[in-house]
């Protein structure tokens, strides 16, 4: 499932980006350059990262969503009134009902709940729009506040960290013990440092993202461990050190509550935490149970759509729950230690879960930004401490909010991704942030004073070294939450952040981090930045005058971009190597046919002698590597496009492609005779500059295909 804090989809980053369980987010991904001289087939290999999208979940990752240089820049905010008033039912549903309606029609979403609790009460659930829009036949049915099933998503990750907290507080799971004495796999490794459970519920301990099997569809209910351990990802970050989202990491804690504690991971749930909380309309299981399956919405691309089919998560504990709104309240109640609310945790585990988890012993300065908790993002605002989750699948997409200082929570959750991959994103922040803002404004005198103070102690520090730490900054990013191993790297290229230094000491981060949009931000500490007129904040990470990472919403980072990599390198080239290697392939049967028109105009035994021997053999192994080559380029577009939209790919479908790829790297040894023989022979400069060319195409290409690992011996995803 794709996390909705991820729009970069592993990017589908949000349409289901995309949590994208949580776009690759999806991520999301965007493809925002097309190689000058390119042509139709560049605009197509350039098409390849943009994929559209992740909401997947990348966000976008399928589900992810995706913004590409075509779309329209993404709408302003839906405005909600802002100012203090009494966080009371009547008030409440005012609010939402002036809110929601227009925002769900406007951005084509056909249903959604909210939840609010508030000092151990439910204060109101209230439902919007259909449950099912009637588009397939039969009547339209509305969603009920009280009895409509929805997918939370990664939301789900809540309960997993749960259940591993119930384990450490009976002392059957230690936090900080090596996941490898709880399981009964091996799982890959990198470093010699221990993987953790902390490591697990913190995003941190190093996986690289897996797309295949996030989601699909049918009747069969997954087995948990052949998901995990069939096909592991790789790990490619020291555990503790770089925050990257991860499904996989998850899920993996989930299959360890289900080793200890003897029983599959959805029944643990069931008993321990659904249960106890009152949840009687919430299941992790898949597909639903009979007396759950007709309360559950319909899930759709967009309200105008046709919906979808009900969603197996193929990682239950990353994303499987469904729930209804009230359920989800019971949850927050939970959660917030509320008395007659389950007791799924003692106080002082619930104060362990909620602190932040990693400190600057292992993140460095990153720990001076937002830091996850053992499950929670830290989403502040106002002042007030917030923590949540959000999650997305492709059709589904939710948010869930705790404030434990003053003892209050809102859920929300949509059936739809709407009319653009951005939509759903738009209408959470209103929702969430509408709610902060209204019933939990900032004290504007205090902050007013402590900012004072805080200035005046960090001003002289922050104007001396901003020009400098910016300067420092600039660059070319990618996102950590991505896929280096697999043939899924060749997005890097396609879905770069750019952070470009002002005159003044700013940033200006394109697109803003958990932003579809630019953004603009300012130094407030050394190496610490806060969004102007926002209230994101960033903290970076240097060693030897170098930024090595950039940390945001305490599970997503940004990573400088390996200078092979550097878009300003890699489109210009691959669009000139397209481009020469298209002319070649197309040249060959168009020289053929105006050779055999020519043959017929001569008279007998007229005409050039043909080429003979290895001349001639090594002109047809070349145009065969050059038709090779741009077959192969093509169906890697149409295969990560595929992937990123959370669509299996046979391997047979894989290994046909690198083997098109490796007789175009192959082409490389005649494409050398050729040119060897042109020069021998004097065939005159643009024969033998031709021949040059189609050399260096080939080799550009057969070296980025080696980099972006499209000829790895593994062709997991």
């Amino acid at each position: 499932m794709f996390s909705s804090h991820d729009h970069t989809p592993v990017k589908r980053p949000d349409g289901g980006p995309p949590d994208r369980p949580d776009r690759p987010a999806r991520p999301a991904l965007r493809g925002r350059r097309t190689a000058a001289a390119l042509a139709a087939l560049g605009i197509l290999v350039v098409t390849v990262a943009a994929g559209a999208p992740a909401s997947a979940a990348v966000p976008t990752v399928a589900s992810a969503a995706v913004s590409t240089a075509d779309e329209p820049a993404p709408p302003p905010p839906i405005a909600a009134p802002a100012g203090e008033h009494a966080l009371e039912q009547s008030d409440v549903d005012a609010w939402l009902d002036g809110l929601l309606p227009a925002a769900l029609e406007s951005a084509g979403i056909a249903g959604a709940v909210v939840s609010v609790v508030d000092e151990g009460e439910i204060v109101t659930t209230r439902g919007y729009g259909h449950a099912d829009t009637g588009t397939t036949g039969g009547e339209a049915v509305p969603v009920d506040a009280e009895s409509t099933l929805f997918r939370p998503g990664s939301v789900s990750k809540l309960f997993t960290a749960t259940a591993v907290m119930q384990l450490v507080e009976s002392g059957d799971l230690d936090l900080d013990t090596d996941v490898a004495e709880y399981l009964d796999f091996d799982i890959p490794r990198r470093f010699d440092e221990p993987i953790t459970l902390r490591n697990l519920l913190t995003h941190t301990a190093g996986f690289e993202e897996v797309v295949d099997g996030l989601i699909g569809f049918g009747d069969q209910a997954p087995v948990l461990r052949d998901a995990l351990a069939e096909a592991p990802p790789e790990q490619i970050y020291e555990p503790g050190t770089v925050p990257a989202y991860s499904n996989y990491g998850n899920a993996l804690a989930g299959y360890i509550v289900q080793r200890v504690s003897g029983v599959p991971f959805d029944e643990y749930v069931q008993r321990n935490i659904l249960e106890p909380a009152g949840m009687t309309s919430s299941t992790f299981e898949q597909p639903l149970p009979d007396e759950l399956s007709e309360r559950m919405s319909k899930g759709y691309p967009s309200s105008s759509a046709a919906p979808g089919p009900f969603e197996i998560v193929g990682a239950p504990p990353a994303g499987a729950l469904t729930a209804s709104a009230p359920d989800m309240a019971r949850f927050m109640l939970a959660q917030l230690g509320e008395p007659g609310t389950g007791s799924l945790l003692a106080p002082e585990t619930l104060d362990l879960m909620h602190a932040p988890a990693l400190d600057e012993s292992t993140l460095g300065n990153l720990a001076a930004g937002p830091r996850m908790t053992l499950g929670f993002f830290d989403e502040s605002r106002n002042g007030h401490w917030i923590i949540g989750h959000g999650g997305d699948t492709q059709y589904f997409h939710s948010h869930l909010q705790i404030y434990p200082d003053e003892r209050a929570g809102i859920f929300v959750s949509l059936n739809s991704t709407g009319n653009t991959g951005y939509a759903t994103l738009a209408v959470r922040e209103a929702v969430l942030q509408g709610f902060a803002d209204r019933y939990f404004p900032a004290d504007t005198a205090g902050d007013a004073a402590e900012g004072s103070a805080d200035d005046a102690a960090a001003s002289g520090t922050v104007e001396a070294t901003a020009k400098e730490h910016a300067a420092i900054a600039e660059g070319t990013y990618v996102a950590s939450r991505g896929m280096q191993s697999t043939f899924l790297a060749a997005l890097d290229v396609f879905s770069t952040t750019q952070v470009t230094a002002r005159e003044d000491g700013r940033l200006l981060i394109t697109p803003g981090p958990g932003s579809m949009s630019p953004a603009l931000y300012e130094e407030v500490a050394p190496w610490v930045w806060r969004e102007v007129d926002g209230q994101r904040t960033i903290a970076m990470r240097v060693a030897d005058d170098r930024v090595e990472a950039i940390g945001w919403e305490g599970a997503f980072a940004l990573l400088p971009t390996e200078p092979q990599r550097a878009p300003g390198l890699v489109f210009p080239m691959l669009g000139a190597s397209v481009l020469i290697l298209l002319v070649t392939a197309v040249a060959w049967p168009v020289g053929a046919i105006r050779r055999r028109i020519r043959k017929q105009s001569l008279p007998d035994g007229a005409g050039r002698v043909r080429p003979e021997g290895a001349g001639r053999v090594t002109r047809i192994l070349t145009k065969i590597a050059a038709v090779c080559t741009v077959l192969a380029l093509v169906g890697w577009t149409i295969t990560i496009t595929t992937v990123m939209n959370l669509q299996d790919v046979p391997e047979a479908s894989l290994r046909q492609l690198q083997v098109l790829q490796g007789i175009g790297v192959l082409g490389l040894v005649p494409a050398v005779l050729q040119v060897v023989g042109a020069v021998r022979h004097r065939h005159g400069w643009r024969r033998i500059t031709g021949t040059v060319l189609v050399v260096l195409a080939l080799a550009v290409v057969g070296w980025l295909a080696f980099d972006l690992r499209l000829l790895a011996p593994s062709v997991s995803y």
